[in-house]
């Protein structure tokens, strides 16, 4: 499967530039910073106190043979290492604590930003990848704040203290060391760009793998019932064949950084053993000095080597963390105006003013082409045509999915771009073709409509919608786990359910889209029925390509290209308008002839 499109620009970053844009997480929560800084500091000196223990312990105990000089070496070592306790302890829980706030901060950060984008958006972005930014990318942040950035400063602590000490303690072997520090630096540059490529791209496979699963998971009956397992199998076995050879390019960079930093660094420390052991035989450095600049010595390189495994988790993490900056910087063409218009108390007006409108994802097609439409308050306007004519289009442009290229979508006498799409979208309500409930309760999945209705209110929305029935029926009434999608209810079931979401919010504009068309006679009785209730006393727009259930509509609006091409009663289209008679004449008793040709022949579909 190829990539899909992005519906953002990747930023053009490298190293570990997006991990301090994480920093901005951690302001709020400066005194466990500052502790967790304190306890690190400390732990460090601790570390280095302990060459000079080892230090006092060879000269002072063991090579002039007195005990009470090894006596309070032993208490020094002891008291030193009661202190890299406690502070290891302070450090680890206070920075794990960081790593796990932090990570949940940024998970609803990126959470807030994704509901708050454009529809446009997931045109053209998959939501797999999206659920893969918010779980897997967070998770190798948290793993590298709560873990693998304590290591990193602890060594870094570790490796400056050491060099300073390794002068203080002989400053001719420790010009020596630092010649090769040039030479181990040089690798880690290399690779380390390396390796953070890989770990994008590595993110980028795995997120595939998870679009792949999400989408086919999804469709899982569809995938069955046309007998697609096998290629779904093959399909996803190449997606995760990417992931697997991405990862391996990755550890494989990896390794041979660490192998090479290894190799540099351990080789520098035999060369300075050999020349620091000589100077000891001709009496120019004590045993004990040559025990803590060895100690030291080893404190760094241990420290260099540890620092350039944890430089490849820091770049693994840049990797997901650019692609979270990705999605928090991701803006939204649906915005409030700075100063956004209120809207009126509410009427219902409903009107569209010479609409054009082309979806980002078709730049080529207009969806709307001048339309323009008028509906009074109170009134149901059922729109009518051939699929593609650009009828769900008129609810998404309703609703401030999108925003015209030309022309005005007005809402009560306001022009819905002028005012907050929130205040907008209150006084709609949908009811969808195929009813969406969510993995929860039949209150809760009635409740989605109006958050801060009582139960009661809640229970005379499901009567209005002819839901109470079966929902009592349940094990645990209305209280019961209705299952993801809730696939635990048929079709009829489910589309009541979100009659009486839209009955409970109480809208000034009733948006019905095909809220009849896959239900049975007996179901669609009775979501007919709740449908008579739920218009009484709002506007209501209507998509139907049954025309039985918009016969006695106010007004039927035909729509063909994206233009509204007659309107009129059933009885009056019949007679005036080509496509109409076209249309009803597949699905009643009638005449495909008009009994007017007024109208152009050309419209029939």
């Amino acid at each position: 499967m190829a990539n899909n499109a992005r519906a953002f620009d990747r930023p053009k970053g490298k190293d570990l530039k997006y991990l301090r844009r994480t920093v901005g997480f951690l302001k709020p929560y400066t005194g466990r910073v500052v502790l967790a800084a304190v306890a690190l500091i400390v732990t460090g000196l601790a570390v280095l106190g302990l060459g000079q223990g080892l230090k006092q312990l060879i000269d002072g105990g063991f090579a002039d043979g007195n005990a009470e000089a090894l006596d309070n070496a032993l208490y020094l070592l002891l008291a030193l290492s009661v202190i890299m306790a406690v502070g290891t302890f302070a450090r680890f829980y206070l920075v794990s604590w960081l790593g796990e706030r932090v990570v949940a901060d940024l998970r609803k950060a990126v959470f807030d930003r994704v509901l708050s984008l454009h529809t446009g958006f997931f045109e053209i972005t998959k939501t797999g990848e999206v659920l893969s930014r918010l779980t897997t990318d967070t998770t190798l942040l948290q793993s590298v704040i709560g873990s693998s950035a304590s290591v990193a400063l602890r060594n870094l602590l570790n490796l400056v203290g050491g060099i300073i000490m390794l002068f203080v303690t002989n400053p001719q072997l420790t010009a020596m060391v630092l010649l090769v520090v040039p030479v181990v630096v040089v690798p880690i540059l290399i690779f380390g760009r390396r390796v953070r490529r890989l770990s994008r791209a590595s993110q980028d496979r795995v997120a595939d793998v998870g679009a792949f699963a999400e989408e086919s998971i999804n469709a899982m009956s569809t995938v069955q019932a046309f007998t697609h397992e096998s290629e779904d199998r093959k399909r996803f076995g190449e997606e995760v064949a990417n992931a697997f050879d991405t990862a391996i390019a990755r550890i494989r960079t990896r390794g041979a950084l660490m192998a090479v930093v290894i190799l540099l660094v351990f080789g520098a420390i035999g060369i300075v053993l050999w020349v620091g052991g000589r100077q000891m035989l001709a009496g120019e450095i004590s045993g004990g000095e040559l025990a803590a600049f060895l100690y030291y010595a080893a404190l760094v390189a241990v420290s260099v080597g540890v620092m350039s495994e944890v430089y490849g988790e820091l770049l693994r993490a840049a990797g997901a963390t650019e692609r979270l900056i990705e999605l928090l910087e991701a803006e939204s063409d649906i915005r409030a105006p700075a100063n956004p218009v209120p809207l009126p108390a509410p009427q219902g007006r409903v009107s569209f003013e010479d609409v054009t409108f082309h979806y980002p994802s078709r730049p080529d097609t207009a969806a709307l082409d001048g339309l323009t439409l008028d509906v009074e308050p109170g009134e149901t306007v059922a729109l009518v045509g051939p699929s593609g004519a650009g009828k769900s289009t008129v609810f998404q442009m309703l609703l401030r999915f999108y925003d015209p290229s030309i022309g005005q979508v007005k809402l009560d006498g306001v022009n819905v771009k002028d005012a907050d799409p929130e205040a907008v979208r209150a006084r709609f309500a949908l009811v969808p073709q195929d009813a969406v409930l969510f993995g929860a309760s039949g209150m809760e999945n009635i409740r989605y409509g109006r958050p801060g209705a009582t139960d009661q209110e809640v229970r005379d929305a499901a009567d209005a919608a002819a839901a109470s029935d079966f929902l009592d029926a349940l094990p645990e009434g209305f209280a019961t786990f209705l299952g993801e999608k809730g696939v635990r209810l048929s079709g009829g079931q489910r589309q009541r359910i979100s009659l009486a979401r839209a009955l409970l919010r109480d809208p000034s504009v009733l948006l019905l889209d095909e809220a009849t068309s896959a239900l049975d006679a007996e179901s669609e009785r009775l979501v007919q029925q709740a449908l008579e209730k739920l218009k009484q006393g709002r506007t209501t727009l209507v998509i139907a390509h049954r025309l039985a259930t918009v016969v006695n509509a106010d007004r039927i609006a035909v729509m063909e290209h994206g233009r509204i091409v007659a309107t009129g009663t059933h009885e009056q289209l019949l007679t005036t308008s080509p496509l109409y008679a076209h249309l009803a004449a597949l699905q009643f008793d009638v005449d495909a002839t008009p009994k007017s040709m007024d109208g152009d022949q050309s419209h029939v579909a």
